[in-house]
This record gives structure tokens, C-alpha cells and sequence, in this order.
């Protein structure tokens, strides 16, 4: 059984999804809103049932071989420890507790998707296991379930995902997101009209981890004038501008897609850097995106995931002006990664 799963790109709305999971402690926050779509690399695989062992090979691990009987304590105790083999053994974990399934041999042989990029690359390892338990034991999970169980196992890991991660089960289609409390509504968009954008891995290294900590630190409720910009940004601020990219999309506007990526920036830096300046003031994310030699053939650009010195996202007007800006970029920075992103027309 052939296997692909997506990275995901959170177009508009990081941060909104752990965000509005406060909203159990504290109703007055706003709800969290994103706007994601898969990018068009990721994880291929092929997946058959074991007797008794889960066995997975990756393209990312080299020659190492995750190899465990199916049993919960074995899978519990690898999925504890952290790391790329830990997400596989986490979701069998779960599988393993809720359904009668025997083992499973996973062999990714090809991984085209950057890791550790703020595209979900845990995600997505997390999601093909899911598939695959799903598909080769005809379990009949819909997308949604497979999303779940999923998001169970990558948090049985030392991981600290949102339910947002787990978008990339939908694959290259857009989607929207809204999270309250623990509920997560999930709304399919569509696109008339080809997008195109351009990712930059900006090779210069972050700390999610400290993104996140002090960022959860002005919940749920805010004890200064800094905490309470955190939630106003990632509440009605976000939402506000989420909602527009959504409109912008669904009419293919891209350059209105842009002045709202520039607009979310803003709005981000404003917000949210004093409450992690030493992540989040991100000088090499800053200089690319005002970098003057591409701003002619870019409509607008903004931080990805957790932002910090990760990943830029451009988009741009067509298939010329995204070579152009991967050309310059490339040029004038060989240390960064650029990788095209295309969003088709439904059809």
C-alpha cells in the first residue's frame, strides 16, 4: 500500500490553535484561527501488515530501524523518549489502545519535506502512521479520525503540537481551522485560481520551545499590559485578518493575500515580540522580507509556524516571479532553502 502525506503550511492564524484551547479556563479569550494548506512535499511510504512488530524505516533516520513488538508498555516507553522513531511508536500506542490491530511495517523511502521548518514534518510521520493503521486494517476512520488519533499520538511524544499540526491529513487543499476549548471545526475552501508562494528555510536557527513557554505564560489570564497584547493578537486580532485571507483565497486575490500577509506581520511584531524578544525580534526573517531585490516580484511575505528565525512564506503573482524570487534568494543567500509552493484551482 502506497502512502503520501503532506507538510502543512499555516498560512494565517500561528499560534491561534493552542491558543484558543485556553478558552476552557477563561471564556473571555477569543476563539483561534487559521487558515492551512498542505505544501507539496512530504512524507511517501509503503505500508503493509506485521504479525506482531511495528517496523518502520525512514529516509530521514539513514539505516536506522525502529523495530517493537506491539505491545503498549514497548511503544509507550519509545514514545516517551523523543525523536523521529518516538511519533510512529506514540500512534501505535493509541491504535493499539482503542482497536484489536496487529503490527505494522512502514518503509518511508523518500522524505521530500524539510524537517524541523515549522511545516509539521512531526505531523505529517504522525498522520502516515494513522493512514496506514487505518487503511491496512480497513478501520473506516474518516480524514477527521484519522486528524484525532494522529494528534493523540504526536502528544504522547515529548512534542508540544497544537490540533493545527494535523491539517496536513487533507492534503494540498486549503482548510480552515477554528479551535474553542478542546472542540476543533474543520471548514474545506477552495481556490478558483492557482496561487503560488515560495518557502525559505532561513537556515539560522530558533527555539520553538521557548517561543511556546513564553507565550503560554500569558495564560489564561493576562497579568500585565504584555500578556495582554498576546491575547488580543491571537484572539480578535488574528481572527480578523484570518477571516479576510479566507475571503481573499476563495476569490483568488493574491495580492490582496499579500498586503494581509504584510498586515499580519505587523500586527505579529507589535503584538508579540516583547513578550519573547530574544526569539521573536528574528533580524534574518526581517531582512529577507525586506530584502529589496525581490520585493518586485513578490505581492507580500510573512514568518511561518511559531516564527523566529525559521521560515518566510512570499507569495507572488505567477510561475515566472516565483522562480525569480527562489533565484535571488538563492543568489544572494546559498545557506537558504527555498522550496515552491503552489495552491491548484479546485476543480
Amino acid at each position: 500500500m502506497k502512502l503520501f502525506v503532506p507538510g502543512r503550511l499555516c498560512l494565517f492564524g500561528e499560534h491561534s490553535d493552542w491558543a484558543g484551547g485556553y478558552r476552557r479556563y477563561n471564556l473571555e479569550l477569543g476563539v483561534g484561527y487559521t487558515l492551512l494548506v498542505g505544501t507539496n512535499q512530504g512524507l511517501y511510504a509503503e505500508a503493509e501488515a506485521h504479525p506482531n512488530k511495528l517496523i518502520v524505516r525512514s529516509s530521514v533516520e539513514g539505516s536506522e530501524i525502529l523495530a517493537l513488538p506491539m505491545e503498549k508498555q514497548a511503544l509507550l516507553h519509545e514514545a516517551q523518549k523523543g525523536g523521529f522513531f518516538s511519533y510512529a511508536a506514540g500512534v501505535a500506542y493509541q491504535f493499539l489502545s482503542y482497536f484489536q490491530v496487529g503490527g505494522l511495517e512502514i518503509d518511508n523511502y523518500l522524505t521530500d519535506l524539510p524537517v524541523q521548518k515549522g511545516l509539521s514534518s512531526s505531523a505529517a510521520i504522525c498522520v502516515l502512521v494513522a493512514r496506514a493503521f487505518n487503511q491496512v486494517y480497513n478501520l473506516k476512520l474518516t480524514l477527521r479520525g484519522e486528524m484525532e488519533f494522529a494528534y493523540l499520538g504526536e502528544i504522547t511524544t515529548p512534542s508540544q503540537c497544537g490540533r493545527m499540526d494535523q491539517g496536513c491529513a487533507y492534503g494540498n487543499r486549503p482548510i480552515a481551522m477554528v479551535f474553542d476549548n478542546e472542540r476543533a471545526e474543520i471548514i474545506e475552501l477552495k481556490a478558483p485560481k492557482n496561487l503560488y508562494l515560495v518557502l525559505v528555510d532561513l537556515n539560522a536557527g530558533k527555539n520553538t520551545q521557548e517561543i511556546l513557554a513564553k507565550l503560554n505564560e500569558c495564560y489564561p489570564f493576562a497579568k500585565n499590559s504584555v500578556q495582554s497584547n498576546v491575547q488580543k493578537y491571537l484572539s480578535t486580532v488574528s481572527y480578523k485578518i484570518t477571516q479576510a485571507a479566507i475571503d481573499a483565497l476563495q476569490a483568488g486575490d493574491a495580492k490582496q493575500l499579500g498586503n494581509l500577509m504584510r498586515t499580519a506581520q505587523a500586527e505579529f511584531d507589535a503584538h508579540l515580540i516583547p513578550a519573547c524578544p530574544e526569539q521573536l525580534t528574528a533580524p534574518v526573517l526581517h531582512n529577507l522580507l525586506d530584502y529589496q531585490p525581490i520585493q518586485r516580484y513578490i505581492l507580500g511575505g510573512k514568518g511561518v509556524g511559531s516564527q523566529g528565525d525559521g521560515t518566510a512564506q512570499f507569495i507572488v503573482e505567477n510561475e515566472e516571479s516565483q522562480q525569480q524570487v527562489i533565484d535571488i534568494i538563492e543568489r544572494d543567500f546559498p545557506q537558504m532553502q527555498c522550496l515552491k509552493l503552489t495552491i491548484y484551482a479546485s476543480k
